[in-house]
């Protein structure tokens, strides 16, 4: 039989991929590697623990977000994946409104602040499990009240850790970005993303 009519094999190896997420920015992300998924919210309660540091908070919850998943959908290959913004040790979420953005700005403004993204893949079914993080430097410049009032007004980032969207109009309060898989910042790491999704049996390419 010639390599012409040979079947290629399916992307996924028969498995499901679900991105237990319900963020638009890590669906489009993970969009970008054009393998099928799904996409299901893992209702997961994201409140930090007493003392809890910027990156075990995102570890645990990137874990368990896949995992709440991957209990409905033993046989899929779940991503879970969770940011906080780490200003000196303290975490730094979701502003959910005007004024809590304000706040984060002006406490961020001229220092640095680590990004922390962490990345769960998880198929209950194979018995895979691992979890990453990927952290990144960023510098924010020495802003002027009148600039963050500016920026919120224009894109309103409220539904982002750290008050600011870098893939937008937030580059421009940014000195400088430190980091090894570029997209962490936006909210899902894809180099890494792609490493554990083959290393649990998905066909990237």
């Amino acid at each position: 039989m010639s390599k012409d009519n040979l079947t290629p094999p399916p992307r996924t190896l028969g498995r499901t991929v679900i991105l237990g997420s319900s963020s638009s920015y890590r669906k489009e992300l993970l969009s970008r590697l054009r393998i099928p998924f799904e996409t299901e919210a893992p209702n997961v309660d994201e409140t930090p623990h007493p003392l809890e540091s910027p990156k075990d908070l995102a570890l645990r919850l990137a874990l368990a977000k896949a995992r709440a998943v991957a209990q409905k959908h033993p046989e899929a290959v779940v991503i879970g994946s969770d940011q906080v913004a780490d200003l000196d040790g303290i975490p730094l979420g979701k502003p959910g409104n005007h004024t809590n953005a304000v706040l984060q700005l002006q406490k961020m403004r001229g220092k640095t602040v680590i990004f922390q993204t962490a990345l769960s893949v998880i198929c209950l079914a194979s018995g895979y499990e691992r979890t990453d993080l990927a952290a990144v430097k960023v510098q924010f410049r020495d802003l002027s009240d009148a600039e963050i009032e500016s920026y919120l007004r224009a894109e309103e980032p409220y539904d982002c850790a750290g008050s600011a969207k870098s893939e937008g109009l937030g580059i421009a309060l940014l000195a400088s970005i430190d980091n090894d898989d570029p997209t962490a910042l936006v909210g899902l790491p894809l180099i890494r993303t792609c490493q554990m999704l083959r290393e649990a049996g998905v066909k990237l390419l």
